[in-house]
């Protein structure tokens, strides 16, 4: 009798204690889903000025290495055609390096973006540079103003491309 009574009393309080700690574990693992749920969220928050940030940044940079923009900006510092391509380069390089770090912000499409365009920039220079017709710095201005009304600048498909990564983040 005393085994049936001690049953009696075991039973119902294991049978209590297996659903205390299966209510408790349910209740665990949802509390935990909720805070990474909230780090994740919190996180985002943060992380997306900083994207759309660097997404302006570069926006600004394509804007100034623009070959239209560029030989208005900056002067010739001789009559050399060559010392005003060195020049131009030199100051795109530049620009370039100062926005390194944006990358991290950028998906890897994007950036690989970037890169085309500055590249297409400086060998459309150099190409302009390449005529045999233009010979001084002036004449290497007036080129590049040429081609850029002749046709599409680089930088303009760069940020088409910017342009659209950002509609595709506000989404």
């Amino acid at each position: 009798m005393e085994v049936i009574d001690i049953i009696g009393y075991t039973v119902p309080a294991i049978v209590t204690a297996g659903a205390s700690y299966y209510i408790m574990a349910s209740f665990l693992k949802n509390d935990e889903k909720r805070r990474k749920f909230e780090l994740l969220q919190e996180g985002q928050n943060t992380a997306l000025p900083l994207r759309l940030q660097a997404y302006e940044r570069m926006t600004l940079f394509l804007e100034r290495i623009s070959p239209n923009k560029i030989v208005m900006r900056i002067q010739p510092i001789s009559e050399k055609k060559e010392d005003y391509l060195n020049l131009l380069v030199q100051n795109i390089e530049q620009e370039f390096e100062h926005n390194l770090t944006q990358q991290i912000y950028l998906t890897k499409e994007c950036w690989n973006a970037i890169l085309t365009t500055k590249n297409t920039t400086i060998h459309l220079l150099k190409k302009a540079t390449a005529n045999v017709e233009v010979k001084n710095a002036q004449q290497l201005r007036e080129e590049v103003l040429k081609l850029m009304i002749e046709g599409e600048s680089p930088t303009t498909t760069g940020l088409a491309f910017l342009k659209n990564e950002v509609s595709m983040m506000m989404v």
